[in-house]
């Protein structure tokens, strides 16, 4: 009596259903896209997005940063001692960057609002300073103070 090897199940599954379930990535609503922290103003304009964020962050401790345009705004804080030592040394103190990024959906009145984290060693100091990306969680961490610059901003009508 010959046995024959079975094969396994699991591989066979997993070829059938993996693409429904990255197909089902590509299906997220545009107005509910963007990424961490991207938070949705809904009919709003650019001046009312960046009057907003101006009146936000600074109650939290973040000063308007230089090079804004009408499609972004940015915020600088000084890091505390922790990032100072996770990212750079006891010479050369850390500054928080984060960038709000002002996106119109197509068609409609509502913009998207998506922050971007730097982490800024030797700022202001020209040529020298330099500014690093932070990843993942820290653009989330922005979600609760855009929230409250979409309350604000929201319903501003078009400019």
């Amino acid at each position: 009596m010959s046995t024959t090897p079975r094969r396994p199940i699991f591989p066979r599954l997993a070829i059938i259903f993996l693409p429904l379930v990255f197909s089902g990535c590509l299906t997220v609503p545009v107005e509910k896209s963007g990424g961490l922290g991207t938070v949705t103003v809904t009919n709003s304009n650019p001046g009312a997005i960046i009057s907003a964020a101006q009146s936000v962050f600074p109650d939290y401790g973040y000063t308007p940063a230089f090079g804004n345009g009408i499609n972004s705004i940015s915020f600088d804080k000084n890091s505390n001692k922790l990032a100072n030592i996770m990212w750079g040394s006891y010479g050369s103190p850390q500054t928080i960057r984060v960038k709000v990024k002002i996106s119109q959906i197509a068609g409609t009145n509502d913009y998207r609002i998506s922050p971007k984290v730097f982490t800024i060693s030797n700022q202001g100091e020209s040529g020298f300073e330099s500014k690093r990306p932070l990843i993942g969680l820290w653009n989330a961490e922005f979600g609760p103070l855009l929230e409250k610059v979409a309350t604000k901003a929201s319903e501003a009508g078009p400019q």
